[in-house]
């Protein structure tokens, strides 16, 4: 791998209009630098390490305040920002991911009371309050009457009244990955590895089977897996929410959405497991996404196939009705002719070309350990096309200084921001991960005398990964999550890690990170 590949896999850095939204409108833009940047070398440490011109605040983590009766939740992870009414302040909305059993009651799956249950329910779904930025330091608005927790315990119907296993609400979000925002301002979080609350159903048998890595809940609440694996809309001003049935259930990562012309959205979504499938959703109407046709991409057929009870017949022998095809997405999907793909995770959409961006993280079955990126096309660039084109760069690896990678984020000038996930079980572990040593947070340099440089900007604390990074309004500030730091540890008194305070349990958490090489990545521009 060198420089040239990963430039012409992006392409070309000038965007002229509507295709940059987040560049002028009026002119084309190119990002000049020619500063000499410089970024780290992989760390075992147990912090966050920054790349020289970076230093990061802690500004909230697990069991912190966010009002004066509820807390921030456990292993928090995707971030959105809701513009306020200046760039200095606005709301977070933060995903709850899941619950380590030794951070709780730390009890048996057996010994658990109901009450031990709650409180880990609680500790999973979202997190949303007012954030302002004072003295150059952000902070938390606790007295804001919007702030509020969404957890496991709360009811959700779902969408146009449909009943799913013999209900039509569902009783709480859970497994919060990564997620996005509509353009009518409310969050979509995506529920993601469900089974290892519920379980999950063999469709030949209707019998629910368990994890390895069950916790436990299904001893006080038997709630039926189908009830989860949905992407959640939450109007976070409003308190609404719903499981919305049209984006079907799988294990979503996120759900990237692009507004068109006609006002109507796109959203694209992947279903994060080894052999997984990627889909597009194009809504009907305006503002709504109860409505509309989900599609599986088949990269054979470099179409995207509608996952239609009444157009295919397989899917007619198969189960009784619409709801049924979108409930068990993976069997129908692959039914229909949708490709496996090697755990397709974070989708982004450049704002340079509009192209679709997506990481596909590493798949053991197949022998992939480092993860590519994949790259859609579609048909004359719009997004609501059937037909694409599609290109795929096998870019993880020693030659390039990163493995698995996860999250992915374009600022403004088009630089690729990413972070990686490799399994806690292999890092600093095994023989092809013992390079990257912790987790990491790194830069794909779009422009200038550095272009097609991948640098390392940060380092993870000890068994963490970076998750949901997110910019503020002005693009000088990066909210990110820390997430899962200890997570091998054997017990209380054996821990693996302290993060973020040098003694005591560790603690999930979102930083800011600010400093000159961001101002330099992300702000230096020139117009001609």
């Amino acid at each position: 791998m060198n420089r040239r590949d990963f430039l012409n896999f992006l392409g070309k850095s000038i965007a002229v209009g509507a295709a940059a939204p987040l560049l002028s409108q009026s002119k084309v833009i190119q990002y000049i630098n020619s500063l000499n940047i410089k970024g780290i070398e992989p760390s075992n440490q147990d912090d966050v390490i920054l790349a020289d011109g970076l230093k990061y605040q802690v500004l909230i983590s697990w069991k912190d305040k966010i009002n004066k009766n509820e807390r921030f939740g456990f292993n928090n992870d995707y971030i959105a920002f809701l513009y306020g009414k200046n760039i200095n302040e606005g709301y977070l909305w933060v995903n709850h991911e899941y619950i380590h059993p030794l951070f709780f009651s730390a009890k048996s799956n057996e010994e658990k009371t109901i009450d031990d249950i709650k409180e880990e329910m609680r500790n999973v779904g979202g997190s949303f309050f007012r954030v302002y930025k004072k003295l150059n330091t952000w902070k938390i608005d606790l007295s804001n009457k919007f702030n509020q927790r969404v957890d496991a315990l709360d009811e959700i119907n779902f969408d146009n009244n449909i009943t799913i296993e013999g209900s039509s609400t569902a009783i709480g979000t859970l497994a919060n990955c990564s997620g996005g925002i509509t353009p009518w301002r409310t969050i979509l979080t995506c529920e993601e590895n469900y089974d290892m609350f519920y379980g999950e159903r063999n469709l030949s048998n209707r019998e629910i089977y368990k994890t390895s890595y069950d916790v436990g809940w299904t001893k006080y609440f038997p709630f039926p897996p189908e009830h989860y694996g949905w992407v959640v809309e939450i109007d976070p001003f409003s308190g609404k929410k719903r499981k919305l049935v049209s984006l079907g259930r799988c294990a979503h990562e996120c759900a990237t959405v692009k507004l068109l012309n006609n006002k109507r959205v796109v959203v694209y979504t992947g279903d994060d497991m080894e052999n997984g499938c990627l889909y597009k959703f194009i809504s009907e109407s305006e503002e709504d996404l109860k409505s509309g046709k989900l599609y599986v991409a088949s990269m054979e057929k470099k179409k995207w196939i509608e996952i239609c009870y009444d157009k295919h017949e397989v899917l007619r022998k198969t189960f009784q009705n619409q709801t049924e095809v979108l409930t068990y997405l993976r069997e129908s999907a692959k039914l229909i002719g949708g490709t496996e793909l090697d755990r397709p995770e974070d989708i982004e959409i450049d704002p340079l070309n509009n192209h679709v961006i997506i990481a596909l993280t590493n798949n053991y079955s197949k022998q992939d350990m480092h993860g590519s990126l994949l790259k859609i096309i579609e048909k004359d660039n719009k997004h609501d096309s059937l037909d694409f084109e599609f290109e795929t760069l096998k870019s993880g690896g020693v030659s390039t200084g990163f493995s698995c990678p996860d999250n992915l984020l374009f600022d403004k000038v088009g630089n690729l921001w990413f972070t990686s996930d490799i399994s806690g079980s292999k890092m600093n572990k095994s023989p092809e991960y013992l390079p990257f040593k912790n987790n990491g947070l790194f830069v794909l340099i779009r422009n200038g005398m550095q272009a097609g440089e991948i640098i390392q900007v940060a380092s993870a604390p000890i068994d963490a990964e970076f998750t949901g990074p997110c910019f503020s309004p002005d693009g000088k500030t990066l909210f990110l999550s820390v997430q899962h730091p200890g997570e091998r540890s054997s017990s209380i008194n054996n821990l693996t890690s302290h993060w973020p305070n040098k003694k005591g349990v560790p603690k999930s958490s979102v930083i800011t990170i600010e400093g000159e090489l961001i101002d330099k990545l992300t702000n230096k521009t020139s117009s001609f």
